[in-house]
């Protein structure tokens, strides 16, 4: 009971930190099949930068779970087992939140475009797809997303 527990605590840990893509090449329900407007433009410049989706809490509160349970449950009895699930759950959550922190940031580039009609545009997505200084790319819009591509 114990292990389907700690594997049902971890599952959740998991699943809570899931990365949303900030890829050009991905679509959800409701961008797919919606009209872009599509501008035309050179790279002007590209510098690598950290997405990072920022913390839910999720991590340190599984970690805490975690810890707790797998420390109280292990160690000694009675007073022993309190103070071991407290230091379980106080260890798990710092490497909960850690752990969080590092799934949640990803690679990305700044992409700086200088369009046909001169204006710079400046978009941010993940580094999924490589650009070059000097190369022709597309700007695809739909008024709230804009993704650079080939």
């Amino acid at each position: 009971m114990k292990k389907l527990i700690l594997i049902a605590a971890l599952g959740s840990l998991v699943a809570g930190c899931a990365v949303t893509p900030n890829s050009a090449s991905v679509y959800n329900t409701r961008q797919a099949q919606g009209e872009q407007t599509v501008r035309m433009g050179v790279v002007e410049s590209i510098r690598n930068v950290t997405i990072d989706k920022g913390s839910s809490g999720i991590g340190t509160l599984g970690g805490a779970a975690l810890g707790g349970i797998a420390a109280g449950s292990n160690i000694g009895g009675g007073n022993g087992a309190l103070a071991a699930g407290i230091v379980g759950a106080l260890a798990g959550g710092v490497l909960g939140n850690q752990a969080e922190a590092h799934l949640n940031n990803r690679p990305g580039l700044e992409i700086t475009v200088r369009l046909d009609n001169g204006e710079l545009r400046a978009i941010t997505q993940d580094a999924d797809e490589p650009f070059r200084v000097g190369e022709r790319v597309r700007l695809l819009s739909n008024g709230r997303t804009t993704r650079v591509t080939h």
